[in-house]
């Protein structure tokens, strides 16, 4: 067995309790918020707070592991997570929830991009695709069994109990990097962009929480400008600061590669756009149209089984077709297909909307594949960590603002219709099209790709593979 293959199975353990926990967690959101009596959209902020709490800490993650050693820092991350989960369980507030998901966001901040780079740095370039398709096999079970694992417990059980099944996971993932990740530090230690880290993750954090606390009375509207704002400046102000220091926590240099760029940007785009998904979707099989959070994952699960049966045909058309054509053309057929959730209706057929959730969930992870191959295409080992980084950071950032704004669109078509009931599937019908919009919005930065670009990746393939992001990321 290939040395890798074993280092992509243990970190594929993290990567199946990450997964797992974010798609159990969309499916119980409407019956949480029934439990600690909030309304539903205001749970949009246990998934944003989550996401928040990655996006600020990512970027620092690979400072650490070049610093302490990936092992080690891999292990403390799990346990983190595995805390974070238990203190979701136990929360009994809407606020004690939020900072338990923030905990759990420290150790995934840390958990999965180190993992990545841990992988990133033990192979052949030429065996980056197969790497990464080996480290997602058990990685993608959780998309698959979350929806259904979370519905089942949440309708018969109690939803506590979601958080809880983490732990013996956790603890597999502890012992399995004890023994087989190997402790692998960087080529050389930079100095940690301290202010840099306080600027970036101020400013993530204001705007963020500004943005998601805006609307059904979560914080009076000037707090929500108020923190908006100062986290606009804060971000601002971090960029003029990277130009001006010879170690910034985010490299923004590293958008001079073009297809770095290209997967950072456009990528960004396309996940705010899928990133409504997780909110958006249970929400509206549940409170528009009535089904129980059992009956929402077992609809929903069907998207991540459509991720699974792409796998063996991604390589294939990556070298038929190559990067550019892939990623253009994907993100226009996933963009109509996303738009098409907002014209299910109450009455529309169950095995029809599957259909179109497994055609949506194959397609759009052929996306997440090309992006997040084609993103390291042109990186050299130096700047190997800052890129991943940079690049876990900008998706985790995506899709909190997928979150914020797939509610804020739900919102806002609300207020035009005030005859209309808030989660009435009228309003979810154009919700879903507004955020269609966005992930077609990516086409275009895709198609600036040189043609050949990503070439490097597919010219050796040994066996069909792929290089896939949990879905959703």
């Amino acid at each position: 067995m290939p040395s890798y293959l074993i280092s992509a199975l243990t970190v594929a353990c993290a990567l199946f309790m990450e997964n797992l926990d974010s798609t159990v967690i969309a499916t119980s959101l409407p019956a949480i918020a029934i439990d600690l009596h909030e309304d539903p959209i205001s749970l949009k902020l246990a998934l944003t707070s989550y996401l928040v709490s990655l996006a600020i800490f990512i970027p620092a993650s690979g400072w650490v592991a070049d610093r302490f050693g990936a092992r080690k820092i891999f292990r403390i991350a799990i346990l983190v997570f595995t805390l974070g989960s238990i203190l979701c369980g136990m929360a009994s507030t809407l606020p004690g929830f939020i900072a338990a998901r923030v905990v759990q966001g420290l150790g995934g901040a840390m958990m999965v991009p180190v993992g990545r780079l841990v992988l990133l740095r033990s192979v052949e370039r030429t065996e980056l695709v197969n790497a990464l398709s080996y480290l997602t096999i058990p990685a993608l079970l959780g998309p698959v069994a979350g929806p259904l694992l979370g519905g089942f417990i949440t309708t018969y059980f109690h939803w506590r109990w979601i958080f809880w099944i983490n732990v013996p996971i956790g603890a597999a993932g502890i012992v399995l990097a004890t023994l087989f990740v190997e402790d692998i530090t960087g080529e050389g230690t930079w100095p940690l962009d301290v202010k840099g880290f306080l600027l970036c993750g101020s400013g993530l954090a204001f705007l963020l929480f500004g943005l998601g606390g805006a609307g059904r009375g979560l914080l009076p509207w000037e707090a929500a400008v108020f923190l908006t704002a100062l986290g606009a400046t804060a971000l601002i102000t971090y960029v003029w600061h990277a130009r001006r220091t010879a170690f910034p926590l985010i490299d923004l240099t590293l958008l001079k590669i073009k297809t770095f760029r290209a997967s950072v940007m456009g990528g960004s785009l396309f996940r705010i756009g899928i990133g409504s998904i997780p909110f958006l979707l249970p929400l509206m099989l549940q409170a528009g149209f009535g089904m129980n959070a059992f009956q929402s994952g077992s609809v929903t699960f069907i998207a991540s089984v459509g991720a699974m049966a792409m796998k063996a045909t991604a390589a294939p058309i990556l070298r038929l077709f190559g990067f550019r054509r892939v990623l253009v053309y994907d993100a226009i057929l996933t963009a109509a297909l996303l738009a098409c959730y907002g014209f299910f209706t109450p009455s529309t057929p169950v095995v029809l909307m599957m259909g179109v959730l497994l055609t949506c969930g194959f397609v759009r992870s052929l996306e997440f594949t090309s992006l997040n191959a084609i993103v390291f295409a042109d990186i050299d080992n130096s700047r190997m960590s800052r890129a991943v980084s940079f690049s876990s950071a900008a998706q985790q950032l995506s899709l909190s603002l997928g979150v914020t704004a797939g509610a804020g669109a739900l919102q806002g078509f609300a207020l035009l219709n005030p005859g209309v009931a808030v989660l009435s599937p009228e309003n979810f019908k154009w919700a879903f099209v507004t955020m269609a919009l966005v992930s077609l919005s990516a086409a275009p930065i895709f198609f600036r790709l040189p043609s050949e670009a990503g070439a490097e990746l597919i010219a050796n393939p040994s066996e069909p593979s792929e290089a896939i992001a949990p879905a959703g990321q």
